[in-house]
């Protein structure tokens, strides 16, 4: 879904870098790293009824025993790292660095961040928001209690904007379970807690707003939130919303705002994904693993469902499928709509990865699709995406494009970089030297070569031999297929 604004609207990742913001300097703990204790699993099992007030008494109730249990285990976080930065951007060009060597740099500039975490589990295992501790070189994390700690980043994924950290020499901590997301329903009560604008641990109370949403831009990727009115601020990023039970229901992320600060519309990426990246940074993975699909789809809107013969808009349709898509295996093929996974409705591409990734690797999903008239389903392996053909890294050696850095197109490239499901060709990995001035950007997708058509690295190498001083290059760039001309 998206949010279109007559004004200027702002998605502001709550807590992200600034420059200014306090940084502690103190003893750090000891460095020993105990054993990780596993993240409890999620229950299942559908939570108790949770009773509306009926009276001024029952609504006079204090959430104090809620703040009491889960407090403790919500921690702030300042995390600093080192920049450099050129003068003029002319002073990235080789030539310009050779004439004028280091006079072209400025001193490398310190930057802060300040954000939030939540203790999971009692030897230090803590879950922040990958904008928060992303390329940091130096974390601290303080508790209520004024312990502070160096951590470490254990697994950071920008696509849903987490990280887990590992605090040093840490144990008997206080910790939080996790609840299953999946059963928060809309109009729950829940307490966001946080160090909004460093001023210290700080409750705010609300309720759940929406659920599914979906389409927002956070990280590098577009994710699927709750949304809560509790009011989050800058500093709350990384924070723990709780439920009256006191268990997570989800890291608050982001607010939708005009001003930059609260406007009672925030966003909280929910337990359930939370608990798998935590399990896989705890199996010792330094990168999150998605299922993969292989696939693109679009949300059916009211015209198409009209086409499919559906009396409400629902589901996703196939766009487009990777030859080889665990969905191919299946029998599911482009025009089919996928309608539920795991019997939980699905009207985004974003729901639908939600779903598989809060599964993980390994495991089965059941979706149920539309094929014309007729409703079918099909149990899906969920697997990580298949690195065949070899991605065969090649770094140009020849005048023609020299120093760019190449790798052939399989399913775990078109994975890691977003890529469209039926993306062939070589992806630009990086640029040097000549390559640098040519025009290519790194992400760049190239599929010919002076009018030979390239499908892997050793096809760019044979083609990059010819004596030729024109070139002309044909490249996919952010869809969009550009020619790139010139004389060597």
């Amino acid at each position: 879904m998206r949010f279109i604004w007559a004004a200027v609207v702002a998605i502001v990742a709550v807590g992200a870098w600034e420059i200014g913001a306090p940084y502690l300097k103190s003893p750090v703990a000891a460095q020993s790293a105990p054993q990780p204790v596993p993240v409890p699993a999620l229950s299942r099992q559908p939570d108790a009824v949770t009773q509306v007030p009926q009276d001024r008494a029952q609504i006079g109730l204090s959430f104090a025993p809620v703040v009491a249990q889960t407090a403790p285990a919500v921690v702030s976080i300042y995390a600093r790292r080192i920049v450099e930065s050129r003068a003029n951007p002319l002073f990235s060009d080789p030539l310009f660095g050779q004439l004028f060597g280091d006079r072209g740099r400025q001193a490398p500039r310190v930057q802060n961040a300040l954000g939030s975490g939540v203790i999971l589990s009692a030897d230090g295992i803590v879950v922040s928001n990958n904008h928060v501790v992303g390329g940091a070189d130096d974390i601290r994390v303080v508790l209520g209690d004024r312990r502070e700690y160096a951590a470490d980043v254990v697994l950071a994924d920008a696509e849903s904007d987490l990280a887990v950290l590992r605090l040093r020499g840490a144990s008997d901590l206080p910790f939080i379970s996790l609840a299953n997301s999946d059963n928060a329903q809309v109009g729950d009560l829940v307490l966001a807690i946080g160090n909004p604008f460093g001023v210290g641990q700080t409750v705010s109370s609300g309720i759940v707003s929406a659920l599914a949403r979906s389409g927002l831009a956070v990280g590098s990727g577009r994710g699927y939130f709750i949304q809560t009115d509790a009011p989050i601020n800058p500093g709350n990023s990384g924070g723990a919303l709780v439920d009256m039970a006191g268990r997570l229901v989800g890291i608050n992320t982001a607010i939708l705002t005009r001003s930059g600060g609260s406007n009672g519309i925030g966003f909280a990426i929910p337990a359930n994904l939370v608990q798998q990246v935590v399990g896989q940074a705890q199996e010792g993975r330094a990168r999150f693993q998605r299922p993969w699909l292989g696939l693109s789809a679009q949300a059916v809107d009211a015209a198409l469902a009209e086409a499919f013969g559906q009396t409400l808009p629902q589901g996703v349709v196939i766009t487009a499928l990777h030859p080889q898509s665990p969905l191919v295996q299946a029998g599911l093929r482009r025009g089919d709509v996928i309608l539920a996974v795991d019997d939980a409705p699905v009207n985004s591409q974003q729901e639908v990865n939600f779903r598989l990734a809060s599964r993980g690797i390994g495991a089965n999903a059941s979706l149920t699709y539309q094929r014309g008239e007729r409703r079918e389903q099909a149990s899906v392996p969920l697997i990580s995406a298949p690195e065949s053909p070899a991605r065969e890294r090649l770094v140009v050696q020849g005048l023609a494009l020299r120093g760019l850095v190449a790798e052939t197109i399989n399913p775990a490239v078109i994975a890691e970089n977003a890529l469209d499901p039926g993306a062939s060709g070589v992806l630009v990995v990086e640029l040097r030297d000549i390559s640098a001035r040519t025009g290519l950007t790194a992400g760049d997708v190239i599929v010919a070569v002076n009018r030979q058509r390239i499908r892997a690295t050793s096809d760019l190498d044979n083609a990059l031999r010819d004596p030729s001083r024109y070139w002309e290059i044909e490249i996919l760039r952010d869809g969009r297929r550009r020619l790139l001309r010139f004389r060597l």
